[in-house]
């Protein structure tokens, strides 16, 4: 007989929260946004709201991944258990999870001023449709840079009811930044996707990847430097931006052999170019 946790696991495993860094890459770039915002310490109701609506909508997009990939996913080692691939679960419990997710973030956006209630639409339209362009186009790792950056122009939104020129620049960055980390991700499953027929941007850059991942992490730290010089921060938030630098000259020496492993390594290592920008933001304001 099948144990609580048993029954548990797998909708925990569906929705990658045994796996956070998903949450972290999403949450890191939406905190430093709502920082800026605030000019420091954000709104406490607007911060609970983003932090759980990260973790739920982070959730959610697993789970419609998922779904799209059931078929595919049986065909790659590293995600032949997932729990549709194996049939731990059926596709109907997955679009139940899905819908269920939608509601709650959207009750959790509802304690938020209408801007941002009507952003939110956006967003829940690109996490939907982000796992269906791998079939469509070379570029899903684009598209899960907006998925994954539209909540930097809703935490202005958020906070200041407006979305100015910053928070553009700042989800530019993050466009730039997850491409780059997700072709780290892409270049490790590229043999699988090849033949199982889906894109990345790991098979469009072909034997050009490093350097091109290596020109879209310099182009997002420079947009970053940007981000600075107009907000008139201090040596701190540089500082970060210096370790960012040495953090992405690191993943670099990672993938240089383009082993499967150690490009899954330098995908996680992104977790920290995100923590060390925040903490630069977050120092930055601190002090001010």
């Amino acid at each position: 007989m099948d144990t609580l946790q048993d029954k548990v696991w797998p909708y925990i495993q569906l929705m990658r929260l045994d796996k956070p860094i998903g949450i972290l890459l999403l949450l890191w770039p939406t905190l430093s946004a709502l920082w800026i915002a605030a000019d420091g310490f954000p709104d406490f109701t607007v911060l609970v709201v983003f932090v759980w609506g990260v973790i739920i909508m982070r959730s959610a997009g697993c789970v419609i991944n998922d779904y799209a990939d059931r078929e595919i996913d049986g065909q790659i080692l590293r995600t032949i258990n997932r729990p549709l691939a194996s049939g731990t679960l059926e596709p109907k419990q997955a679009l139940i999870l899905f819908a269920g997710l939608g509601v709650l973030a959207f009750f959790l956006v509802l304690l938020l001023n209408v801007l941002t209630i009507w952003m939110s639409l956006v967003g829940l339209f690109l996490a939907a449709t982000y796992p269906f362009m791998k079939r469509y186009t070379y570029l899903p790792q684009v598209y899960l840079g907006a998925a994954f950056g539209w909540a930097i122009p809703m935490a202005f939104a958020a906070q200041t009811n407006t979305v100015p020129v910053i928070a553009w620049l700042l989800f530019l960055a993050n466009i730039l930044w997850a491409t780059a980390y997700d072709t780290f991700y892409a270049m490790a499953d590229r043999e699988d996707d090849l033949l199982a027929g889906v894109k990345s941007t790991a098979i469009l850059f072909g034997d050009d990847d490093k350097v091109i991942v290596g020109i879209l992490q310099l182009s997002f730290l420079i947009v970053m430097v940007l981000v600075g010089s107009q907000l008139e921060m201090s040596f701190i938030y540089y500082l970060g931006v210096l370790v960012a630098l040495g953090l992405s000259l690191y993943q670099q020496k990672l993938v240089i052999n383009r082993e499967p492993a150690q490009c899954l390594q330098a995908f996680l290592n992104n977790n920290w170019v995100g923590a060390v920008l925040f903490l630069g933001i977050a120092v930055h304001y601190g002090l001010a």
